[in-house]
């Protein structure tokens, strides 16, 4: 069950309202000068998914780590962990407001002549400078990572994370003309998709606190 929440998470944090609005330029940078190069955008868009999936996979290890630090408070810590999840799914409800959690700060990158590396480079920063956008879903991935003692287990929660926010970039780089409509879908039920996440982690704090 934990696989599906964390996979619904990482598609929830894409489709978060400081996120989405912002994938027409990600793309620009992933096809760079020849917006006709499909092929080209799709290796930049691997890179850059490969890029902010090797920083959440540290942020796991870190995660795990402190997991097996608290093996012997963990029956407490489950309760601490699942209210702290509740909290944030309130929050995205906008039912409570947590001010730090909803503040965003960019950091730029060079993204001329965007290439493999480069992209990868620039998902690095993307992890960086968009985790209080994503902050939310990701606390609750690395949370629950942090539950589970097991540092494979860790790395494999936050992989199938990085796979739900990731896959939506490549198929967007792909399908961008076509997912034009549904993207404005999304806008335009943004207090929905919001409530609708904020349910997710909520029934994922439950489950934290109950199982």
């Amino acid at each position: 069950m934990e696989y599906l929440f964390t996979f619904l998470e990482g598609i929830a944090s894409f489709i978060s309202p400081c996120l989405l609005p912002m994938l027409p330029i990600y793309i620009s940078y992933f096809v760079g000068e020849d917006n006709k190069k499909t092929n080209k955008a799709l290796i930049n868009s691997i890179g850059f998914v490969l890029g902010f999936t090797i920083v959440f996979l540290i942020l796991s290890i870190f995660a795990s780590t402190l997991g097996n630090l608290i093996n012997k408070n963990i029956q407490y810590l489950k309760v601490v962990f699942g209210i702290i999840i509740i909290l944030l799914g309130l929050n995205y409800m906008e039912v409570l407001k947590l001010n730090f959690l909803n503040k965003t700060k960019g950091l730029k990158s060079d993204t001329k002549n965007l290439n493999f590396l480069k992209a990868v480079i620039f998902g690095v920063f993307f992890s960086i400078s968009w985790t209080p956008c994503i902050g939310t879903f990701l606390s609750s991935a690395l949370l629950l990572v942090a539950k589970e003692q097991n540092m494979i287990k860790g790395i494999i929660l936050m992989l199938i994370y990085s796979i739900g926010l990731g896959i939506p970039f490549i198929i967007s780089v792909i399908l961008i003309e076509k997912l034009k409509e549904m993207f404005n879908f999304i806008k335009r039920n943004y207090s929905k998709i919001k409530i609708m996440s904020g349910i997710i982690l909520i029934i994922m704090g439950l489950y934290i606190i109950i199982f």
